[in-house]
């Protein structure tokens, strides 16, 4: 297989990828709610985490005790995804014990997250949501030369220094030899709401970053996320925000879906 062969996902309809120029910003956060938002519409959603060296997303969900099934199909060994809340999941997460440390060169990496795509037993899919590592490396790279991607969704928060590095990751896909198209993008801890004053908004990392980015690139601000401690609380239980008493958070994923769908 060459570096620009196509894998074939015969199921599945879309894929999207969720990146980021650098870590911190809340893209697993981001990934894992999109998949949940998407699958309480009624769609058939999977969720691949494409981050090898700090693999989240089984945490994230409280599933990092489950291993997928593996079984060979044809002489070739194939798994079936863990499924929770309505998602279909695949992590190399499920594969590592928690407190190991993936020391794997380039070619090592890319060769494990192509095999997660291709050995993984999707069914039927209208969404796949692929949550990329930070940054602009080999992972990124295969993923985008090697699926037929409808599209990517970057996440930034309102600094400047955050939304410099969302620049770098926007110019690799837009680059004319990938030429991804860009969907949109969701701002991260946009604003802090006191719970005693839910009128109140304080913007601590900045304000109207990510619009001024989103015409910039000529892309859509799909949404704003607030900044709600029980956000990090709730992703420590392995719960969505859909749990939360702050409404505010679920709402805003709701308004990220409608626009995407």
């Amino acid at each position: 297989m060459n570096a620009f062969e196509k894998i074939s996902l015969p199921g599945v309809k879309k894929i999207i990828v969720v990146a980021s120029g650098k870590g911190g910003v809340g893209k697993s956060t981001i990934s894992s709610n999109l998949a949940v938002a998407l699958a309480r519409q009624g769609l058939k959603v999977a969720l691949t985490d494409a981050d090898i060296y700090g693999p989240s997303v089984p945490r994230m969900f409280g599933i990092e005790h489950l291993k997928p099934e593996v079984r060979t199909e044809d002489g070739k060994e194939v798994m079936t995804p863990v499924e929770k809340f309505g998602v279909k999941i695949m992590s190399i997460g499920f594969f590592i014990e928690r407190n190991q440390g993936l020391i794997w060169r380039g070619p090592m990496a890319a060769n494990a997250i192509t095999q997660l795509f291709e050995n993984t037993l999707w069914g039927d899919i209208d969404y796949m949501i692929v949550d990329f590592p930070p940054g602009t490396g080999d992972i990124q790279l295969t993923t985008v030369q090697k699926l037929d991607l409808h599209g990517v969704i970057l996440v930034t928060t309102p600094q400047e220094i955050a939304m410099n590095d969302a620049r770098k990751a926007a110019s690799m896909f837009t680059n004319h030899e990938l030429n991804v198209p860009l969907l949109g993008i969701v701002e991260n801890m946009s604003w802090f709401t006191p719970l005693q004053h839910p009128d109140e908004k304080y913007f601590i990392f900045g304000q109207g970053g990510a619009a001024m980015l989103a015409s910039e690139l000529k892309t859509s601000l799909l949404g704003q996320i607030p900044l709600v401690a029980e956000v990090g609380e709730a992703a420590e239980k392995g719960l969505p925000v859909y749990n939360l008493h702050d409404q505010s958070v679920s709402n805003a994923f709701e308004k990220v879906v409608e626009k995407l769908i």
